[in-house]
């Protein structure tokens, strides 16, 4: 049985260096890699490209990498409660690429499958599919969409055993399936590890040949982006 256990967060991001293509799962501020992310901040690594659904808020998240000026490029869906990130991208400061959240899932997914593009409707006719190209399908007009490149791909699991095999919990699911196997290398961080065969196999979301590397993260903050509550 293949171990794919490392002992912290140090040792599962050796090899990451400035310049890098990063994918980061989760959706909002729920699933994501809150180790991981904390050590690209300690790392002060620059010039980086970033792949998420989501660009984290101000403080928190991918946010906090955006504070320190270390993300060049974010190619994410819906990016609206981060301050930082409207002011960086306004003042030309940040690339951002903006991409329909299906077609960024679906771009992970090529990834992780192998395919090199894939064909969708979705921005067809609008400036997401400019110099791109099209093709009919049954009467309907689809873009050409290249499959995700990247270097690292780092995710958030519920449970993971020391072969990789991962259980996600609830909407923390999200992006994270869709990343693992999808960059040259898959880092995930679990709340809780465990053995070879302490997990059912029937409850298994990923198969460990997608990761690559696994730890037990630790001081999980879990924030809720905005919580709403009944008024009286």
């Amino acid at each position: 049985m293949i171990k794919k256990t490392v002992d912290n967060v140090q040792d599962a991001l050796d090899g990451v260096h400035d310049g890098m293509t990063f994918m980061l799962g989760g959706f909002g501020l729920s699933g994501i890699p809150e180790n991981a992310i904390s050590e690209l901040v300690r790392l002060n690594l620059k010039n980086l490209t970033c792949i998420s659904n989501n660009a984290g808020v101000d403080d928190f998240g991918l946010g906090l990498l955006l504070r320190k000026k270390q993300i060049d490029k974010m190619i994410s869906s819906y990016v609206g409660e981060n301050a930082e990130f409207e002011r960086q991208m306004l003042s030309g400061e940040l690339d951002v690429e903006l991409t329909p959240q299906g077609t960024l899932a679906a771009k992970c997914q090529a990834a992780q499958q192998g395919f090199p593009a894939i064909f969708t409707p979705a921005g067809y006719g609008t400036e997401v599919a400019e110099g791109k190209e099209t093709r009919e399908f049954d009467g309907k007009m689809y873009v050409l969409e290249e499959a995700y490149k990247a270097d690292f791909a780092f995710v958030k699991a519920w449970k993971g055993d020391e072969a990789g095999n991962l259980i996600f919990k609830g909407t923390a699911r999200n992006f994270n399936p869709l990343m693992c196997g999808a960059a040259k290398v898959t880092v995930v961080e679990v709340e809780e590890l465990v053995k070879p065969g302490e997990l059912d196999p029937n409850q298994i979301h990923i198969p460990g040949i997608f990761v690559q590397r696994i730890f037990q993260g630790k001081d999980y903050e879990k924030r809720i982006e905005k919580r709403t509550v009944r008024s009286k």
